[in-house]
Protein backbone atom coordinates (compact mmCIF):
# COMPACT_ATOMS: atom_id res chain seq x y z
CA UNK A 1 0.00 0.00 0.00
CA UNK A 2 1.18 3.63 -0.94
CA UNK A 3 1.68 5.58 1.79
CA UNK A 4 2.31 9.41 0.35
CA UNK A 5 1.30 8.87 -3.56
CA UNK A 6 -2.70 8.93 -3.61
CA UNK A 7 -4.35 8.69 -6.85
CA UNK A 8 -2.78 11.84 -8.78
CA UNK A 9 0.59 12.12 -6.85
CA UNK A 10 1.37 13.26 -3.52
CA UNK A 11 -1.32 16.14 -2.14
CA UNK A 12 -2.29 18.08 1.39
CA UNK A 13 -2.61 21.07 2.70
CA UNK A 14 0.77 23.25 2.01
CA UNK A 15 3.26 23.68 4.93
CA UNK A 16 1.73 20.55 6.66
CA UNK A 17 3.03 17.12 6.25
CA UNK A 18 3.30 15.49 3.73
CA UNK A 19 3.45 18.34 1.97
CA UNK A 20 6.09 20.04 3.54
CA UNK A 21 9.94 21.59 1.94
CA UNK A 22 11.64 18.56 3.70
CA UNK A 23 9.11 16.07 1.78
CA UNK A 24 9.68 18.12 -1.05
CA UNK A 25 13.29 17.65 -1.32
CA UNK A 26 13.02 14.13 -0.44
CA UNK A 27 11.03 13.86 -3.08
CA UNK A 28 12.94 15.30 -5.68
CA UNK A 29 16.45 13.25 -4.29
CA UNK A 30 14.35 10.05 -4.91
CA UNK A 31 12.67 10.85 -7.84
CA UNK A 32 16.36 12.14 -9.35
CA UNK A 33 18.00 8.80 -8.28
CA UNK A 34 15.03 6.91 -10.29
CA UNK A 35 14.72 8.67 -13.31
CA UNK A 36 19.01 8.98 -13.44
CA UNK A 37 18.95 5.00 -13.77
CA UNK A 38 22.93 4.94 -13.16
CA UNK A 39 23.80 6.26 -16.75
CA UNK A 40 26.77 8.50 -17.18
CA UNK A 41 25.40 11.68 -19.13
CA UNK A 42 23.83 14.67 -17.84
CA UNK A 43 19.59 14.34 -16.50
CA UNK A 44 17.44 16.74 -16.85
CA UNK A 45 14.08 16.92 -14.88
CA UNK A 46 11.00 19.54 -15.89
CA UNK A 47 9.72 21.57 -12.78
CA UNK A 48 6.41 23.72 -13.42
CA UNK A 49 3.43 24.95 -11.41
CA UNK A 50 0.00 26.65 -10.92
CA UNK A 51 -0.19 29.44 -9.39
CA UNK A 52 -0.55 28.88 -5.64
CA UNK A 53 1.53 30.84 -3.21
CA UNK A 54 2.99 27.76 -1.29
CA UNK A 55 4.38 26.66 -5.03
CA UNK A 56 7.47 29.12 -4.80
CA UNK A 57 8.99 27.54 -1.54
CA UNK A 58 7.97 23.54 -2.79
CA UNK A 59 9.65 24.42 -6.21
CA UNK A 60 12.60 25.66 -4.52
CA UNK A 61 12.52 21.96 -2.27
CA UNK A 62 12.26 20.29 -5.35
CA UNK A 63 14.88 22.07 -7.19
CA UNK A 64 17.60 21.85 -4.46
CA UNK A 65 16.81 17.98 -3.73
CA UNK A 66 17.10 17.34 -7.72
CA UNK A 67 20.33 19.01 -7.90
CA UNK A 68 22.21 17.64 -5.12
CA UNK A 69 21.28 14.20 -6.63
CA UNK A 70 23.14 15.55 -10.10
CA UNK A 71 20.21 16.19 -12.15
CA UNK A 72 19.34 19.44 -13.85
CA UNK A 73 16.22 21.20 -13.79
CA UNK A 74 14.54 23.16 -16.49
CA UNK A 75 11.79 25.30 -15.07
CA UNK A 76 8.72 26.28 -16.55
CA UNK A 77 7.15 28.21 -14.20
CA UNK A 78 2.92 28.19 -14.46
CA UNK A 79 2.05 25.93 -17.15
CA UNK A 80 -0.90 23.68 -17.14
CA UNK A 81 -0.41 19.76 -16.40
CA UNK A 82 -0.70 18.61 -20.00
CA UNK A 83 1.81 21.35 -20.78
CA UNK A 84 4.46 19.98 -18.39
CA UNK A 85 3.62 16.79 -19.92
CA UNK A 86 3.94 17.95 -23.37
CA UNK A 87 7.22 19.55 -22.04
CA UNK A 88 8.65 16.76 -21.19
CA UNK A 89 8.54 14.69 -23.95
CA UNK A 90 9.01 17.04 -26.55
CA UNK A 91 12.69 18.43 -24.81
CA UNK A 92 13.37 14.71 -24.13
CA UNK A 93 14.05 15.35 -20.44
CA UNK A 94 14.16 12.53 -17.88
CA UNK A 95 10.88 13.29 -15.67
CA UNK A 96 8.28 16.06 -15.52
CA UNK A 97 7.37 17.44 -11.87
CA UNK A 98 4.08 19.03 -11.57
CA UNK A 99 3.60 21.48 -8.43
CA UNK A 100 -0.18 21.43 -8.43
CA UNK A 101 -3.26 20.38 -6.11
CA UNK A 102 -5.48 20.97 -9.32
CA UNK A 103 -8.92 21.77 -8.31
CA UNK A 104 -8.75 22.18 -4.89
CA UNK A 105 -8.43 25.25 -2.65
CA UNK A 106 -5.33 27.37 -2.26
CA UNK A 107 -4.14 26.40 0.79
CA UNK A 108 -3.70 22.43 -0.65
CA UNK A 109 -0.96 21.22 -2.68
CA UNK A 110 0.67 18.71 -4.30
CA UNK A 111 3.36 16.86 -6.34
CA UNK A 112 2.98 14.61 -9.22
CA UNK A 113 5.37 12.88 -11.91
CA UNK A 114 5.79 12.47 -15.46
CA UNK A 115 8.24 10.13 -17.25
CA UNK A 116 10.33 10.64 -20.00
CA UNK A 117 7.24 9.85 -22.30
CA UNK A 118 4.55 12.12 -20.42
CA UNK A 119 2.94 9.41 -18.72
CA UNK A 120 2.05 9.33 -14.94
CA UNK A 121 4.04 6.91 -12.89
CA UNK A 122 2.50 3.33 -12.66
CA UNK A 123 2.05 2.48 -9.06
CA UNK A 124 5.28 0.30 -8.76
CA UNK A 125 7.41 3.17 -9.72
CA UNK A 126 5.63 5.43 -6.91
CA UNK A 127 6.17 2.81 -4.27
CA UNK A 128 9.52 2.73 -5.48
CA UNK A 129 10.29 6.64 -4.19
CA UNK A 130 8.39 6.07 -1.01
CA UNK A 131 10.97 3.38 -0.04
CA UNK A 132 13.68 5.13 -1.18
CA UNK A 133 12.34 7.87 1.15
CA UNK A 134 11.21 5.56 3.94
CA UNK A 135 14.99 3.45 3.52
CA UNK A 136 17.45 6.32 3.63
CA UNK A 137 19.27 4.82 1.22
CA UNK A 138 19.96 7.92 -1.21
CA UNK A 139 21.32 9.94 1.86
CA UNK A 140 25.14 8.88 1.87
CA UNK A 141 24.76 9.47 -2.27
CA UNK A 142 26.23 13.36 -2.38
CA UNK A 143 27.62 14.45 -6.23
CA UNK A 144 30.46 17.37 -5.48
CA UNK A 145 31.86 19.57 -7.64
CA UNK A 146 31.03 19.53 -11.26
CA UNK A 147 28.73 16.64 -10.50
CA UNK A 148 26.40 18.86 -8.77
CA UNK A 149 23.11 19.58 -10.69
CA UNK A 150 22.37 23.14 -12.49
CA UNK A 151 18.82 24.59 -12.92
CA UNK A 152 17.33 26.76 -15.70
CA UNK A 153 14.91 28.75 -16.83
CA UNK A 154 12.59 27.75 -19.71
CA UNK A 155 10.81 31.21 -21.71
CA UNK A 156 9.11 29.75 -24.43
CA UNK A 157 7.64 27.30 -22.57
CA UNK A 158 4.59 28.36 -23.28
CA UNK A 159 4.54 29.45 -26.60
CA UNK A 160 5.73 25.95 -27.20
CA UNK A 161 2.35 24.46 -25.37
CA UNK A 162 0.61 27.03 -27.58
CA UNK A 163 1.96 25.91 -30.97
CA UNK A 164 1.22 22.36 -29.62
CA UNK A 165 -2.28 22.98 -29.07
CA UNK A 166 -3.02 25.06 -32.16
CA UNK A 167 -2.25 22.14 -34.28
CA UNK A 168 -4.29 20.06 -32.64
CA UNK A 169 -7.37 21.60 -34.08
CA UNK A 170 -8.09 20.55 -37.58
CA UNK A 171 -5.72 22.47 -40.17
CA UNK A 172 -8.75 23.26 -42.18
CA UNK A 173 -10.59 25.00 -39.69
CA UNK A 174 -10.28 28.24 -37.60
CA UNK A 175 -12.69 29.32 -34.84
CA UNK A 176 -13.89 33.07 -36.36
CA UNK A 177 -17.30 33.88 -35.62
CA UNK A 178 -17.60 32.41 -32.68
CA UNK A 179 -17.86 34.10 -29.11
CA UNK A 180 -16.63 31.65 -26.30
CA UNK A 181 -16.72 33.10 -22.73
CA UNK A 182 -13.25 31.02 -20.67
CA UNK A 183 -13.20 30.72 -17.66
CA UNK A 184 -9.44 29.59 -16.32
CA UNK A 185 -9.57 29.31 -12.25
CA UNK A 186 -7.05 31.85 -11.73
CA UNK A 187 -4.84 28.76 -12.22
CA UNK A 188 -2.12 27.79 -14.93
CA UNK A 189 -3.93 28.37 -18.05
CA UNK A 190 -4.31 32.02 -17.52
CA UNK A 191 -2.53 32.87 -20.09
CA UNK A 192 -1.86 30.04 -22.47
CA UNK A 193 -5.82 29.34 -22.58
CA UNK A 194 -6.76 32.70 -23.73
CA UNK A 195 -4.18 32.76 -26.19
CA UNK A 196 -4.96 29.61 -28.31
CA UNK A 197 -8.28 30.68 -29.00
CA UNK A 198 -8.14 34.08 -29.98
CA UNK A 199 -5.02 33.07 -31.90
CA UNK A 200 -7.37 30.57 -33.81
CA UNK A 201 -9.91 33.44 -34.09
CA UNK A 202 -12.28 33.56 -31.84
CA UNK A 203 -13.73 36.49 -29.98
CA UNK A 204 -12.89 35.64 -26.27
CA UNK A 205 -14.77 36.99 -22.92
CA UNK A 206 -12.34 35.88 -19.85
CA UNK A 207 -12.76 35.11 -16.28
CA UNK A 208 -10.33 34.16 -14.18
CA UNK A 209 -7.59 35.16 -15.35
CA UNK A 210 -5.71 37.73 -12.56
CA UNK A 211 -4.24 34.96 -10.34
CA UNK A 212 -3.09 36.32 -7.01
CA UNK A 213 -1.29 33.16 -5.32
CA UNK A 214 -4.92 32.67 -2.89
CA UNK A 215 -7.63 33.09 -5.64
CA UNK A 216 -7.29 29.83 -7.55
CA UNK A 217 -10.27 27.98 -7.97
CA UNK A 218 -12.25 30.32 -5.72
CA UNK A 219 -15.65 30.61 -7.15
CA UNK A 220 -14.29 29.91 -10.26
CA UNK A 221 -13.47 27.55 -12.89
CA UNK A 222 -14.97 23.90 -13.37
CA UNK A 223 -15.97 23.44 -9.69
CA UNK A 224 -18.12 26.91 -10.32
CA UNK A 225 -19.42 26.70 -13.31
CA UNK A 226 -22.37 28.78 -12.81
CA UNK A 227 -19.80 31.65 -13.59
CA UNK A 228 -19.53 30.52 -17.57
CA UNK A 229 -23.81 29.86 -17.38
CA UNK A 230 -24.37 33.30 -16.33
CA UNK A 231 -21.77 34.90 -18.74
CA UNK A 232 -22.76 32.97 -21.77
CA UNK A 233 -26.36 34.12 -21.65
CA UNK A 234 -25.15 37.96 -20.71
CA UNK A 235 -22.58 38.08 -23.42
CA UNK A 236 -24.60 35.75 -26.07
CA UNK A 237 -21.94 33.51 -26.51
CA UNK A 238 -21.62 30.42 -28.42
CA UNK A 239 -20.13 28.54 -25.87
CA UNK A 240 -18.78 28.76 -22.04
CA UNK A 241 -15.36 27.02 -21.16
CA UNK A 242 -14.40 26.55 -17.62
CA UNK A 243 -10.64 24.87 -16.87
CA UNK A 244 -9.55 23.67 -12.89
CA UNK A 245 -6.33 25.17 -11.42
CA UNK A 246 -4.00 23.31 -13.32
CA UNK A 247 -6.21 22.80 -17.01
CA UNK A 248 -6.43 19.37 -16.82
CA UNK A 249 -10.20 18.82 -17.38
CA UNK A 250 -12.96 21.05 -18.39
CA UNK A 251 -15.97 21.87 -18.04
CA UNK A 252 -18.73 23.54 -20.81
CA UNK A 253 -22.03 24.73 -20.93
CA UNK A 254 -23.88 25.87 -24.39
CA UNK A 255 -25.32 28.81 -25.60
CA UNK A 256 -28.57 29.07 -23.27
CA UNK A 257 -26.60 28.47 -19.82
CA UNK A 258 -26.47 24.67 -19.86
CA UNK A 259 -23.95 22.82 -18.85
CA UNK A 260 -22.50 20.30 -20.44
CA UNK A 261 -19.90 17.82 -18.90
CA UNK A 262 -17.58 15.60 -19.48
CA UNK A 263 -19.85 12.44 -20.02
CA UNK A 264 -21.48 14.57 -22.72
CA UNK A 265 -18.17 15.95 -23.89
CA UNK A 266 -17.26 12.36 -24.50
CA UNK A 267 -20.57 11.03 -26.51
CA UNK A 268 -20.43 13.58 -28.59
CA UNK A 269 -16.82 13.75 -29.56
CA UNK A 270 -17.20 9.97 -29.51
CA UNK A 271 -20.06 9.62 -31.58
CA UNK A 272 -18.27 12.03 -34.52
CA UNK A 273 -14.89 9.65 -34.26
CA UNK A 274 -17.32 6.82 -34.65
CA UNK A 275 -18.62 8.57 -37.97
CA UNK A 276 -15.16 9.04 -38.89
CA UNK A 277 -14.26 5.61 -38.48
CA UNK A 278 -11.35 7.12 -36.37
CA UNK A 279 -12.53 5.94 -32.72
CA UNK A 280 -10.26 2.43 -32.34
CA UNK A 281 -11.63 -0.69 -31.63
CA UNK A 282 -15.34 1.56 -31.58
CA UNK A 283 -14.80 1.72 -28.19
CA UNK A 284 -14.52 5.09 -25.34
CA UNK A 285 -13.00 4.27 -22.08
CA UNK A 286 -15.01 5.20 -19.06
CA UNK A 287 -14.91 5.41 -15.47
CA UNK A 288 -17.48 3.86 -12.86
CA UNK A 289 -18.79 7.31 -12.12
CA UNK A 290 -20.25 8.09 -15.74
CA UNK A 291 -23.72 7.90 -16.12
CA UNK A 292 -25.67 5.23 -17.83
CA UNK A 293 -27.00 7.36 -20.29
CA UNK A 294 -23.31 7.47 -21.73
CA UNK A 295 -23.73 4.04 -22.05
CA UNK A 296 -27.10 4.36 -24.16
CA UNK A 297 -25.89 6.85 -26.25
CA UNK A 298 -22.18 4.97 -27.22
CA UNK A 299 -24.11 1.71 -27.74
CA UNK A 300 -26.95 3.36 -30.19
CA UNK A 301 -24.36 5.09 -31.89
CA UNK A 302 -22.46 1.65 -32.38
CA UNK A 303 -19.65 1.84 -30.07
CA UNK A 304 -19.07 -0.01 -26.93
CA UNK A 305 -17.74 1.53 -23.67
CA UNK A 306 -15.43 -0.04 -21.10
CA UNK A 307 -15.45 1.07 -17.31
CA UNK A 308 -12.36 1.61 -15.09
CA UNK A 309 -11.76 2.42 -11.46
CA UNK A 310 -12.02 6.22 -10.96
CA UNK A 311 -9.12 8.41 -11.69
CA UNK A 312 -7.33 9.45 -15.30
CA UNK A 313 -4.44 7.52 -14.59
CA UNK A 314 -6.55 4.10 -14.98
CA UNK A 315 -8.22 5.28 -17.67
CA UNK A 316 -4.94 6.24 -19.48
CA UNK A 317 -3.44 2.61 -18.44
CA UNK A 318 -6.62 0.79 -19.39
CA UNK A 319 -6.87 2.95 -22.71
CA UNK A 320 -2.69 1.81 -23.56
CA UNK A 321 -2.84 -1.45 -22.73
CA UNK A 322 -6.31 -2.09 -25.00
CA UNK A 323 -5.08 0.23 -27.78
CA UNK A 324 -7.59 2.97 -27.40
CA UNK A 325 -7.59 6.24 -28.20
CA UNK A 326 -10.48 8.31 -26.40
CA UNK A 327 -11.23 8.01 -22.77
CA UNK A 328 -12.34 9.99 -19.83
CA UNK A 329 -13.90 11.05 -16.53
CA UNK A 330 -17.59 12.58 -15.96
CA UNK A 331 -15.76 15.16 -13.93
CA UNK A 332 -14.34 16.53 -17.32
CA UNK A 333 -10.49 15.12 -17.40
CA UNK A 334 -10.54 13.49 -21.17
CA UNK A 335 -7.77 12.22 -23.06
CA UNK A 336 -7.16 11.72 -26.57
CA UNK A 337 -4.47 9.72 -26.82
CA UNK A 338 -3.40 10.69 -30.61
CA UNK A 339 -2.71 13.91 -29.32
CA UNK A 340 -2.05 13.70 -25.77
CA UNK A 341 -0.65 11.30 -23.04
CA UNK A 342 -2.71 12.94 -20.21
CA UNK A 343 -5.95 14.65 -19.48
CA UNK A 344 -6.25 18.40 -20.91
CA UNK A 345 -8.87 20.58 -20.70
CA UNK A 346 -7.84 22.95 -23.30
CA UNK A 347 -7.44 20.30 -25.87
CA UNK A 348 -10.39 18.77 -25.10
CA UNK A 349 -12.64 21.63 -26.10
CA UNK A 350 -10.83 22.47 -28.65
CA UNK A 351 -11.90 18.66 -29.75
CA UNK A 352 -15.52 19.77 -28.66
CA UNK A 353 -15.28 23.03 -31.02
CA UNK A 354 -13.70 20.96 -33.68
CA UNK A 355 -16.84 18.74 -34.02
CA UNK A 356 -19.34 21.97 -34.07
CA UNK A 357 -17.19 23.29 -37.13
CA UNK A 358 -17.44 20.02 -38.74
CA UNK A 359 -20.95 19.58 -37.90
CA UNK A 360 -22.18 23.19 -38.26
CA UNK A 361 -24.58 22.66 -35.40
CA UNK A 362 -25.22 24.76 -31.74
CA UNK A 363 -23.60 22.56 -28.64
CA UNK A 364 -26.94 22.29 -27.31
CA UNK A 365 -28.27 20.60 -30.46
CA UNK A 366 -25.09 17.88 -30.13
CA UNK A 367 -25.52 17.56 -26.47
CA UNK A 368 -29.22 15.95 -27.33
CA UNK A 369 -27.64 12.78 -28.22
CA UNK A 370 -27.04 11.68 -24.65
CA UNK A 371 -29.79 11.95 -21.87
CA UNK A 372 -28.36 11.20 -18.22
CA UNK A 373 -30.22 9.35 -16.11
CA UNK A 374 -30.56 11.39 -12.82
CA UNK A 375 -27.90 11.27 -10.78
CA UNK A 376 -27.12 12.49 -7.13
CA UNK A 377 -23.46 12.75 -5.79
CA UNK A 378 -23.06 13.52 -1.75
CA UNK A 379 -19.83 13.63 -0.04
CA UNK A 380 -18.98 13.60 3.61
CA UNK A 381 -16.01 14.33 5.77
CA UNK A 382 -14.64 11.19 7.51
CA UNK A 383 -11.78 10.53 10.13
CA UNK A 384 -10.71 7.08 8.95
CA UNK A 385 -10.82 4.71 5.69
CA UNK A 386 -12.68 2.02 6.98
CA UNK A 387 -14.40 -0.32 4.39
CA UNK A 388 -18.50 0.81 5.15
CA UNK A 389 -19.47 -2.56 4.14
CA UNK A 390 -18.04 -4.00 6.97
CA UNK A 391 -20.90 -1.78 9.17
CA UNK A 392 -23.75 -3.52 9.33
CA UNK A 393 -26.30 -0.63 9.48
CA UNK A 394 -24.65 1.02 6.27
CA UNK A 395 -24.71 -2.35 4.76
CA UNK A 396 -28.07 -2.86 5.16
CA UNK A 397 -28.91 0.48 3.67
CA UNK A 398 -26.83 -0.14 0.92
CA UNK A 399 -28.17 -3.30 0.45
CA UNK A 400 -32.06 -1.90 0.86
CA UNK A 401 -31.39 1.15 -1.94
CA UNK A 402 -29.90 -1.25 -4.36
CA UNK A 403 -32.92 -3.79 -3.93
CA UNK A 404 -35.62 -1.13 -4.39
CA UNK A 405 -33.57 0.85 -7.58
CA UNK A 406 -33.50 -2.78 -9.14
CA UNK A 407 -32.15 -2.85 -12.96
CA UNK A 408 -33.23 0.91 -13.52
CA UNK A 409 -30.24 2.45 -10.93
CA UNK A 410 -27.24 1.86 -9.48
CA UNK A 411 -25.67 2.85 -5.69
CA UNK A 412 -21.34 3.42 -6.09
CA UNK A 413 -19.75 4.43 -2.59
CA UNK A 414 -16.02 5.32 -2.74
CA UNK A 415 -13.27 7.26 -1.06
CA UNK A 416 -11.46 10.20 -2.19
CA UNK A 417 -8.21 9.93 -3.38
CA UNK A 418 -7.12 13.46 -2.32
CA UNK A 419 -9.29 14.22 0.48
CA UNK A 420 -10.66 12.87 3.83
CA UNK A 421 -14.08 12.53 1.75
CA UNK A 422 -16.48 9.60 1.34
CA UNK A 423 -18.14 9.89 -1.97
CA UNK A 424 -22.09 7.97 -2.39
CA UNK A 425 -23.12 8.74 -6.33
CA UNK A 426 -26.44 7.00 -6.68
CA UNK A 427 -28.23 6.99 -10.25
CA UNK A 428 -32.30 5.89 -10.42
CA UNK A 429 -35.26 7.77 -12.10
CA UNK A 430 -36.77 9.81 -9.35
CA UNK A 431 -33.80 12.37 -8.17
CA UNK A 432 -35.79 13.45 -5.09
CA UNK A 433 -36.02 10.15 -4.39
CA UNK A 434 -32.18 9.10 -4.62
CA UNK A 435 -31.18 12.12 -3.45
CA UNK A 436 -32.86 11.18 -0.31
CA UNK A 437 -31.41 8.08 -0.08
CA UNK A 438 -28.08 9.34 -0.74
CA UNK A 439 -28.27 11.68 2.36
CA UNK A 440 -29.64 8.76 4.39
CA UNK A 441 -26.47 6.56 3.70
CA UNK A 442 -23.76 10.10 4.46
CA UNK A 443 -26.20 10.39 8.19
CA UNK A 444 -25.13 6.75 8.74
CA UNK A 445 -21.85 7.27 7.45
CA UNK A 446 -21.13 10.44 9.88
CA UNK A 447 -22.62 8.53 12.91
CA UNK A 448 -19.92 5.49 12.48
CA UNK A 449 -16.60 7.32 10.93
CA UNK A 450 -17.57 10.82 10.36
CA UNK A 451 -15.04 13.50 11.41
CA UNK A 452 -15.16 14.73 14.72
Amino acid sequence: MKKLFGTDGVRGVANVHPMTIEMAMQLGRAAAYIFKGGRKRRHRIVIGKDTRLSGYMLENALVAGICSMGVDVLLVGPLPTPGIANITSSMRADAGVVISASHNAFQDNGIKFFSADGFKLPDELELKIEKLIETNHIDTLRPTATEVGKAFRIDDAAGRYIVFLKNTFPAEMDLSGLRIVLDCANGAAYKVAPAVFEELGAEVITYGVKPNGTNINAECGSTCPSVIREAVKVHQADIGIALDGDADRVIVCDEFGNEVDGDHIMAICATDMLKRKVLKKKTLVATVMSNMGLDIAIRKAGGKIIKTAVGDRYVVEEMRKGGYNLGGEQSGHMIFLDSSTTGDGILSALQLLAVMRRQQKPLSELAELMIALPQVLVNTRVRERKDIMTIPEIAAKVQEVELKLGNEGRVLIRYSGTEPLLRVMIEGQDKYEINAWANEICDLVKKHIGEK
